[in-house]
């Protein structure tokens, strides 16, 4: 029996974007020594919140059934810190309790976007953004970033990808692979958009706590004028140095938010009470873990940038937030997946193509800033030099 069009679809936009990180892991359960930059994982202790709450939930016996919507007492929380920090007033009916970033963007595009819709997407962008349009029979039109600017929106770009198919523009701020982050100006342009031609904005905000300078964020969802036309979601996933855990929500107009809930019961019916409760109180923290990881991520990003920079193969992206690097390769004469396969093979130091996030970085690789300063500084070293020597020879 044969599989569906939709699986059909996504088989080579899945875990094949990710195929030199796990020949990689291959290589080191063989006994090799990689230096593997390859994931952003938090490489410091979860907030110390989570751990007791997550015991005291489970000694109660918080493993029953929840709901489609997710846990009271976690929604008041998520209203009352979406209330604070974007300016205006958010309500529990304003949420969707879910597992994880990853699930969110699935509910929210399989509930917003309509098969053979257009879905703008920036290139360079997460690796699993195609596949999560192509999930809704929806096609992914790619808007390019301007690498000469910081990887910034191009708005003359993005609006000549505008047609009368256009359903939403997917926007990842701050922006992983780049590192960029949205002013006002460019949030405000955003949201004028989506209300002048009917659109959604669909924000993937995860990374909203390690902006790297500490600088104000700043979002679509907090000016009232766009609230009808702007939806995002987050998670404790990188703030709280929590990944395994799979906690994260949507938010946006309540009555959006309340016909999602069907199809958020579709998928899972309801989050784990236990979680609920710990991700409660690590949004109810003091921040100490994100404001640890702001200070070590901007020293490791500085780090790269002087090992790396003198290099005359190698032009370094330095990142405004996040937890990775991009590189330019193509000095070396190689692609990006190229000069990450050989950097692989010669120097055991693993890093993900550029190609992983789309066209405009085909000569570029991402470096992860999760590994210790040592770890860091001895892959950054092996790099400059295979890239040096490339060049030379």
């Amino acid at each position: 029996m044969d599989v569906s069009t939709v699986a059909k679809a996504l088989s080579g936009l899945g875990g094949a974007k990710w195929d030199l990180h796990f020949r990689a892991r291959k290589l080191e359960r063989e006994g090799r020594d990689i230096l593997a930059l390859t994931i952003g994982e938090p490489d410091c202790a979860m907030s110390a919140e989570i751990l007791p709450a997550l015991s005291a939930a489970l000694a109660a016996g918080r493993v029953g059934y929840s709901n489609g919507r997710g846990e009271a007492a976690l929604l008041k929380t998520l209203a009352a810190r979406y209330s604070q920090s974007r300016g205006r007033a958010f309500d529990t009916g304003n949420f969707l309790a879910l597992p994880g970033t990853q699930t969110a963007l699935y509910v929210l595009l399989n509930g917003l976007i309509n098969p053979g819709e257009e879905v703008i997407v920036f290139d360079p962008c997460y690796a699993t953004y195609e596949g999560l349009v192509v999930s809704t029979g929806g096609r992914v039109v790619l808007s390019p970033l301007d690498p000469a600017r910081g990887f910034a929106i191009d708005f003359e770009a993005l609006e000549a990808c505008l047609t009368d198919r256009t359903r939403a523009i997917l926007v990842n701020n701050p922006h992983n692979p780049t590192g960029a982050v949205l002013d006002e100006a460019a949030c405000r342009r955003l949201g004028a958009l989506a209300v002048e031609r009917g659109l959604w904005l669909i924000c993937d905000e995860v990374y909203e706590d390690l902006v790297l300078d500490q600088a104000v964020f700043c979002s679509p969802l907090q000016f009232p004028e766009y609230a009808g036309h702007c939806v995002a979601c987050a998670s404790i996933s990188k703030s709280h140095a929590a990944p395994g855990l799979r906690s994260g929500w949507a938010v946006g107009p309540e009555a959006t938010m309340t016909a999602l809930v069907p199809l958020a019961e579709t998928m899972l019916f309801g989050n784990q009470p236990f979680i609920a409760d710990a991700t409660l109180a690590a949004l109810q923290g003091g921040g100490e873990t994100a404001a640890e990881m702001r200070a070590t991520l901007a020293r490791r990003a500085a780090l790269v940038a002087e090992i790396l920079g003198p290099s005359r193969s190698l032009r370094v992206s330095q990142p405004s937030a996040g937890m990775f690097v991009l590189v330019d390769v193509a000095a070396t004469g190689l692609s990006g997946y190229d000069f990450a396969c050989a950097l692989l093979d010669q120097r055991s130091v693993a890093l993900m193509p550029g190609s992983s996030f789309g066209r405009v970085a085909t000569d570029w690789v991402r470096l992860s800033l999760t590994h210790s300063d040592e770890r860091l500084r001895e892959a950054c070293t092996r790099m400059a030099g295979f890239a040096d020597g490339l060049r030379a020879s």
